[in-house]
């Protein structure tokens, strides 16, 4: 079992940093990338709301810094997703879910001798694009060409 008796240090320092960048140039999609608090909050919880694994939250707390260096330097992204999802929303005071159009943008790269994957995504047409989420050192697959919309590996909305 790992130590995460500096769970809090760690995740205070993180949200600082975080919450300091607000915005930056992604070179790779010659768009603003907006850094709110959804994707900080996906970084310590699933999509299924439940908590993750300290140990998880921990590891991408430590690689934001890199996240923020891959997507000002990277010039490509390497996998798209456009897609459907549902979203609660308010409407006249009650909670429906509506279907929203959904990008999804993988950028991977070796940084700093460590594998990652930053995840960008834009929700509607006339959305912004936000940091959704940072991926630690994972498995590649060969195959992942196949679909002709998605190259996404895994699931991005919950990753």
């Amino acid at each position: 079992m790992e130590d995460v008796s500096n769970y809090e240090k760690l995740k205070v320092n993180a949200q600082q940093f975080y919450n300091e960048i607000k915005l930056i140039k992604s070179t790779a999609l010659n768009e603003k990338i907006y850094f709110n608090s959804e994707g900080f909050n996906h970084i310590i919880f699933k999509k299924s709301r439940s908590e993750r694994e300290k140990t998880s939250q921990m590891l991408r707390f430590k690689l934001l810094p890199l996240a923020k260096k891959l997507i000002e330097v990277s010039t490509t992204y390497q996998e798209f997703e456009d897609t459907l999802n549902e979203f609660e929303i308010k409407s006249y005071k009650k909670r429906i879910m509506k279907t929203k159009p959904v990008k999804y943008w993988g950028v991977i790269a070796i940084i700093e001798n460590r594998k990652i994957k930053v995840i960008l995504r834009k929700i509607g047409e006339n959305g912004n694009i936000q940091f959704w989420s940072i991926i630690p050192a994972w498995v590649t697959n060969r195959y992942r060409d196949i679909k002709f919309f998605s190259t996404m590996k895994g699931k991005p909305d919950e990753d």
